[in-house]
């Protein structure tokens, strides 16, 4: 089996990964018409509408994280799954009869928003920290790949089926046929076999409100790790406010719902490209994600100025790429390099920071849009794009050391190991050569070299290489996971 597609070779993620296909197919149906509805049928093009029904739908990651973390590691993730996909199906089924009954309004599509934000907040946690228990650890990478590529392919035909669907039976039907595609997600977490290893409880004199609160003392001590944290919040509040930024610019050109669904398709060919790649890459990287929210920024400029649908269109190929690469490749990067005994609530924390940033932007963005028109909603996103750009490349810089310079180009320079000032001994690569190969490290335990990226080595002398001492570790940097890139 092709190295992209390797995690498949696993039984239990197979049936893990068609099952929540078949969901997310329905999931994208009913977020793309749940958008619409709010903004042309229960209101008269309200952006700011849509902005807070996407507040009351992501808030709760954000007050629950603590709890939501706690649940993924202590209890079975399956038997949590089975109880959430379960309420989510009856969520679904409840809206769709009010909508296909003409009863339902603004406030039904309120309250159903905060109930499945509430269910989500568990939701997504344990589904993210259930791949762990389907693969083993060099396969993890991988497997959350294939997940977003999973996500990303339901996301091509899901909002073009819903445009569609919307105009054809009406939108109420399009929550009651996303209520039956919870049926294929709950057949496959039946079907698999997993043995659940709880985390262990620690001490118990220590309070509960100190073991829920250990993730967050993890990650504090993570700077890698922190700074993902930082771009990952930057891009959920104000880039990934895509129900708004969409649904405003299909107005903007004067189109109607198969059109708006059309153009979340298009962004899901570039998010699926962007998962693909990640897949076939041994191991996520801290380089990928800033240069990749880097290209989201520089996308999202040259989508507010694009004057026609369908140029428009075009751009959104490449803002899904560079989301999904980013969004992927952090992912990754935060469930291989975190502790599996807090790996639940590191997650929890990486989600309520990826959604719960959405009730501070999503509303701000939808005003925006109702004050200064569709195509502000894609500068703030640019300008928020290249502020994480710029914050994850100074983190790289500084924690490598290393210089740009200009020699008949830019170079990167490192200044080698620690007492080594002699210029002819520091390494140069060019500016496109990985990040990685810049780094010096010290010898590690061979069990441990696979975390490690790869080091640079003194050019040789002509008389020979001359053996240099290694540098000592100061404690806190013992442990390899600690680093990113």
């Amino acid at each position: 089996m092709s190295s992209t597609f390797r995690s498949l070779s696993i039984r239990n993620y197979r049936i893990w990964f068609f099952g929540a296909f078949i969901s997310n197919v329905g999931a994208w149906m009913q977020a793309t018409t749940q958008n619409w509805v709010v903004l042309t049928e229960l209101t008269d093009n309200n952006a700011s509408a849509v902005g807070i029904t996407m507040a009351l739908q992501f808030g709760p990651q954000l007050l629950l994280v603590p709890f939501s973390g706690a649940v993924a590691d202590r209890f079975d993730r399956r038997k949590v799954l089975l109880i959430t996909q379960t309420l989510l199906m009856l969520l679904a089924a409840g809206l769709g009869t009010l909508l296909v009954s003409g009863q339902a309004e603004l406030w039904h599509l309120f309250s159903f928003a905060l109930g499945l934000g509430i269910v989500n907040a568990f939701d997504s946690t344990s589904r993210q920290a259930f791949v762990s228990d389907l693969v083993s650890n060099n396969q993890l990478s991988n497997a959350v790949a294939l997940n977003s590529a999973s996500f990303n392919s339901a996301r091509l035909v899901g909002p073009a089926v819903a445009g569609v669907l919307i105009a054809a039976i009406g939108s109420g039907w399009v929550f009651i046929i996303n209520a039956a595609s919870f049926l294929a997600m709950l057949g496959a977490l039946s079907m698999i076999t997993t043995t659940h290893v709880p985390a262990p409880k620690g001490d118990k004199r220590e309070s509960q409100l100190r073991q829920l609160s250990a993730g967050f003392r993890y990650v504090m001590q993570r700077r890698d790790i922190l700074v993902i944290f930082i771009m990952v919040f930057l891009v959920g509040a104000f880039s990934m406010n895509f129900p708004v930024m969409s649904s405003t610019m299909a107005v903007e050109f004067g189109r109607g719902a198969a059109d708006y669904g059309l153009l979340s398709s298009i962004l899901a060919i570039g998010s699926l490209t962007g998962a693909l790649l990640a897949a076939r890459r041994p191991a996520a990287r801290m380089r990928v994600v800033s240069i990749s929210v880097g290209g989201l920024g520089i996308v999202s400029l040259l989508g507010a100025v694009m004057p026609t649908y369908w140029l428009f269109a075009a751009t959104l190929v490449f803002f899904g790429l560079a989301t999904s690469t980013m969004l992927t490749t952090a992912n990754g990067f935060v469930q291989t390099t975190s502790d599996p005994a807090v790996r639940g609530r590191v997650l929890a924390l990486y989600m309520a920071i990826l959604m719960g940033g959405t009730p501070i932007g999503a509303p701000l963005v939808g005003a925006a849009a109702d004050a200064l028109g569709a195509r502000a909603t894609f500068v703030i996103s640019g300008v928020a794009a290249l502020i994480a750009f710029a914050i994850g490349m100074t983190w790289l810089m500084s924690d490598r050391k290393l210089r740009v310079t200009w020699d008949r180009g830019f170079h990167v320079t490192h200044a080698g190991r620690p007492n080594l000032t002699d210029s002819r001994t520091q390494q140069v690569e060019t500016l496109t050569a990985p990040l990685d190969v810049l780094r010096r490290e010290p010898e590690v335990p061979d069990a441990l070299e696979a975390n490690w990226d790869s080091a640079p080595q003194e050019a040789p002398a002509t008389t020979g290489i001359i053996p240099l001492p290694k540098p000592s570790i100061p404690p806190e940097d013992e442990d390899p996971r600690l680093h990113g890139g």
